[in-house]
């Protein structure tokens, strides 16, 4: 029979090992709750001004580009795989006037795109049903 003393000696072991082996780099955090980054696909001169998660699914980024006043949007998961539904979309939230990407794809949806100069903008992404919108804001 193990006294309670032992008990919390054997569980502080294995917590402090955890812990040592996670300082050593020896865990590996799962790819699905590593967060997306941004892919570039916009091109040259865009640069991130928001990103939101889209469940633990991956991360929807909204860039600017200054020197042709464009806003674009684009989904990106956590860790390419299968084929799932995935949408990137962007809108001029005075006219409407904007841009849509959906379909099955296994690592981005976009880009997307919408002129954002002396308007507001409202954008949105989706990966296998869980969503994310923004706006209107980031008005130019």
């Amino acid at each position: 029979m193990m006294r309670s003393g032992s008990r919390i000696a054997q569980r502080l072991g294995v917590v402090f090992g955890a812990l040592a082996l996670a300082g050593a780099g020896m865990l590996a955090v799962p790819a699905s709750a590593q967060a997306a980054s941004y892919n570039g696909v916009c091109g040259a001169g865009y640069s991130v001004v928001e990103s939101a998660a889209i469940g633990n699914s991956g991360t929807l980024f909204l860039t600017w580009n200054g020197s042709v006043g464009k806003n674009c949007a684009v989904t990106v998961r956590n860790a390419p795989g299968q084929a799932l539904w995935m949408e990137a979309w962007i809108t001029r939230t005075a006219t409407g006037g904007g841009d849509v990407d959906n379909g099955y794809y296994t690592t981005y949806a976009g880009p997307v795109y919408v002129d954002g100069r002396n308007t507001c903008i409202a954008f949105g992404g989706t990966i296998a049903g869980e969503s994310v919108t923004r706006g209107p804001g980031h008005c130019g």
